[in-house]
């Protein structure tokens, strides 16, 4: 639906964020695509059915199939296959935020965010539920995947936009941000677009120069900016 249109260059800002996640051993699907030396989460893929940390086991099965109506399964695996529910079901539980129209400065914001989250995936959830009822007098996994898709679709795309959905479209949105987020992170996600590159430069990106000032309060200032070099953009 969407989502696949991702640019390469949001790449790098997806793995940042995703890198809270990778050290998590509970997932039996999501794995962080890179590096590839990574101990615990190679060892747990497959290793079992995951146990949602934040929602119900009715909430997960939702977030679930709409994170598969967002990047289905086509060519490639889709959102399901690549357990972005994992994703989402732990970023959501640990208040990491992927999409927030917050200014985070500080870790009180970014909890503030992640709390903000919380409250959004709920409500919104419950949102998609109710206007299901309005619509089609059930609950939204109980209706046919036409009734689905067209419920979707008026929150998706702004040609079908229908007034007094804009609650519905934001939490929509942030569920998308959600989506693309776990699915371009994880090997089936690169590959979908033709970027396995990042998997074997990364572990060979160079660390940090100065272990003993990482915060780096004591540089010395370059002796002269004539010294310095460009690089990259010329």
């Amino acid at each position: 639906m969407g989502g696949q249109g991702v640019e390469r260059r949001e790449i790098l800002r997806y793995i940042g964020i995703a890198a809270v996640a990778s050290s998590f051993p509970g997932f039996s699907k999501w794995a962080f695509a890179c590096p590839q030396d990574h101990p615990k989460v190679s060892s747990q893929v497959g290793a079992g059915s995951y146990k949602p940390l934040f929602f119900s086991p009715q909430q997960y099965q939702m977030v679930e199939h709409l994170a598969e109506m967002i990047i289905p399964e086509d060519d490639s695996p889709g959102a399901k296959q690549a357990g972005v529910a994992e994703f989402i079901d732990f970023m959501v539980a640990n208040r990491a935020p992927v999409s927030t129209s917050r200014d985070i400065r500080s870790t009180d914001d970014a909890i503030a965010a992640g709390n903000e989250a919380q409250n959004r995936f709920l409500a919104g959830l419950d949102w998609i539920n109710a206007r299901s009822h309005s619509e089609f007098k059930r609950e939204f996994m109980d209706c046919t995947p036409e009734q689905q898709n067209s419920l979707v679709e008026e929150l998706a795309y702004k040609a079908k936009f229908k007034p007094t959905t804009e609650s519905g479209r934001a939490f929509f949105q942030m569920m998308r941000d959600y989506t693309v987020v776990g699915y371009y992170t994880t090997k089936i996600g690169l590959q979908s677009i033709g970027y396995p590159g990042l998997r074997t430069v990364w572990p060979k990106m160079p660390g940090c120069p100065h272990p003993d000032d990482p915060e780096h309060a004591h540089l010395r200032e370059p002796a002269s900016s004539s010294s310095s070099t460009q690089t990259g953009r010329n």
